[in-house]
This record gives C-alpha cells, structure tokens and sequence, in this order.
C-alpha cells in the first residue's frame, strides 16, 4: 500500500494544531469565534429533534415488540438487509393450541366446541395484530430510523466539519495577532543597533521577515474566513431542513395513530362477535347480581347454572340445580341498570350503550333471556344482559 507520508504529516499536524487550539478555548487562554444565534438556534433545535426521535423510536419499538430477543433478532436481520421470517403472534399461537385442544377434548363436546370458536377469534385477533405491526413499521419505525441514519450522518458529518473550520479560523487569528505584536515589539524596540551599516542591513532585513509575516498570516486568515462563512452557509442549510422532518414525521404519525385506531377497532368487532356467538351458543356461564336482601339463617337458595347448549340437551335431560351459587333475579316491571362495556347496535332493533351510564331495562314474554329492552329518554331497544349490572 502506498503511503503519502507527507501528507500523512500534514494531517497529524494539523490534527495536533486544532487540538492545542480546542484545549486553549477550554481552559480560556484562547478566543472562540462564536457562530451566529439563527444558526447556534438551529443546532439547538436539530439536537433536540434527534434526541426525542430516538426516545420515541425506542419506546414505540418496545411496545410493538415487548420481547427483547425478537427486538434483536429483528435489528440483526435489518443490518444484513435480509427479511425476517414470518413471526406468529402470541393471540395466533393461542388459537392454535385451543383448536388442537378441542381435537383432543372431542369437537362435539361443549367445551371443544367453545374451544374451537374461541381459538378461531384468537387467530383473526392475531391476524389483526400482524397486520399493525407490518404496518407500523413502514409507516412510522421505518421513516425514523432513516433520519436517523440518513439526515442526521449528514448533519453531523457537517457540524464536525463547521467546528473544524472554526477552529482553523481561531488559530489563524491567533497567528495573525502574535505576528503583529512581534512586528509592533520589532519596531518599539529593534534588537540591532543602527549606527553601523550592517547591523542597519540586518534590523531592515528582520522587518522584512516580520512584514512578511504578517501578510502571510492576513492572507491564511482571508481563506479560513472564507471556507468557515461557506461550510456554515451549508450546515444552516441542512438544519433548516429539520422542519420538513418535522412535517414527514407529523404524516407518519397521523399514520400511526389511524393504523392503531384500525387495529383496536378490528379487535372490538371480533370480541362483540365472539360474545355474541357465546351467548348465542349457550355455552358461557352467566355472571349474576347478588340479592337485594340479606340472606338469613335457615333460608334455602337454589338456582340454575347452564352450561350446555339447547341442542346438546336429551328429552331427558333437566339443567344441573347447583347449591352454592345464586341465579339473576326475575325482573318485575322496569329497573334501572348500570352499562358495564360500551356496545354498537348492529341493527334498528339494537340500543348502543355507553360504559357507566344508567338506563331502563324490562323485559316482555317470550324474550331471549340473554336480552332486555332498555330505554334511554326516547330512545328504546334491545340490549344484551352481559353488558348491564342491574341494580335493585
């Protein structure tokens, strides 16, 4: 390999001038050009920007993936530039094992059957959470990692180039100014006595030399003057470019909060349908009120649980009379009632519920008893009885 020793040379001793020059600023035995305050702003800003870009980048990476493992796994996949294998979420996972347990308990059974339905809605919740991951990670993750390790290399690159300018443009004062005090002291005080002809010839010569100097000193300054007014020129230029960060990373956002808006809405729908089915199946135990009254001494309560479908019941068959648990009082007449969950009506003969408002329930004959008629001012409709707390 061929070496360039003197520019090698060079490079050290320039390396070494700007070094003195840095430690002489920081123990204040030297002056510092300050940069002007729009740029000195801008700095300020673009720091600020990176740090917060990070601490959001983080964070947002450990609430998409909580698994530090796969957050490794994922970042060592990045830097090679291969595609991660497809992942299988904990909700899919969890689906499966339920479906393989209802194989295994007997589909036809109720609890296989249940199973089976659960794991389904396990899989499509699953499915629901890929698809926002995927989705984060183009539209948010993705943006933010190139600014950083696109944008702001470039920055940084620049600001250290900038500092570098400035400090050739300190040490080139600094020569300038020790020039022209020798060059004053030469004149106040010359060290050669002038009434000899050679010791004339030798103070002219040494004024000369000093003048010189001077002139070399002033022009080195002119340069570094120049080439630190053109590098700020471009690094104002790059900084001011943080807005425009700001507005993309501003869409990406928006993206994001639409993207989780999108998957929480999906996971509501598949959950009211899946507590739909259950009710409709029959196959959910019921949670009921506790009585109005107190129970005393040598009173007896009885009540039902079901626990099988309609369909899975024999001729023969009468539901299992438990003595430890109490069933839903009877509702006589119009009582008010606490909503527990939010609810949309999925048709006109449905009432939406919010969570912690009171309304009035009642029922009529021949009703399905998983459902009440609930009023709201002039509002009425059907309402499932998972959703309410009725109180006495």
């Amino acid at each position: 390999m061929d070496f360039n020793v003197k520019k090698l040379a060079s490079d050290a001793g320039v390396f070494f001038t700007r070094a003195v020059q840095f430690t002489e600023e920081k123990l204040g035995q030297a002056e510092k050009t300050e940069l002007d305050p729009h740029l000195e702003n801008l700095i300020t800003r673009a720091d600020c920007t990176k740090n917060w870009t990070e601490k959001i980048l983080k964070q947002t990476e450990v609430l998409l993936q909580p698994n530090p493992s796969a957050r490794i796994e994922e970042f060592i996949y990045d830097k090679l530039d291969k595609k991660l294998p497809s992942r299988t979420t904990n909700a899919e996972l969890l689906g499966q094992y339920m479906l393989e347990a209802a194989i295994e308990f007997g589909p036809e059974t109720p609890y296989g059957k249940t199973l089976i339905t659960v794991g389904e809605y396990q899989k499509r919740l699953g499915g629901a959470e890929r698809e926002f991951l995927h989705t984060s990670a183009a539209t948010f993750l993705s943006p933010l990692r190139n600014f950083l390790e696109g944008d702001w290399r470039t920055i940084s690159k620049e600001r250290r180039l900038l500092e570098n300018r400035r400090l050739d443009l300190d040490i080139c004062k600094a020569r300038l100014k020790k020039a022209k005090q020798a060059e004053a002291k030469a004149a106040a005080a010359p060290d050669f006595q002038e009434t000899r002809p050679r010791n004339y010839v030798l103070s002219a010569s040494a004024s000369a030399l000093l003048s010189e100097e001077v002139d070399k000193a002033e022009h080195e300054l002119r340069v570094a003057q120049t080439e630190f007014d053109r590098q700020a020129e471009v690094t104002r230029l790059l900084l001011e470019g943080i807005s425009s960060t700001h507005l993309n990373h501003l869409r990406c956002l928006q993206d994001f909060a639409e993207a989780q808006a999108t998957y929480y809405a999906q996971c509501h729908h598949y959950m009211q349908d899946l507590q739909r089915e259950l009710n409709r199946s029959g196959f959910i135990c019921r949670h009921f009120t506790a009585p109005s009254a107190p129970i005393t001494t040598g009173t007896t309560v009885t009540f039902t649980l079901h626990i099988l479908s309609s369909s899975s019941l024999s001729p023969c068959q009468k539901p299992v009379t438990l003595a430890m648990e109490q069933s839903q009082l009877p509702i006589t007449g119009a009582r008010k009632a606490r909503v527990l969950y939010d609810y949309d009506a999925h048709d006109t003969s449905e009432l939406s519920l919010l969570a912690d408002e009171l309304i009035t329930v009642y029922t009529v004959p021949g009703m399905d008893p998983d459902w009440l008629i609930g009023e709201r001012g002039n509002e009425k409709g059907k309402v499932p009885v998972t959703y309410l707390e009725l109180l006495s």
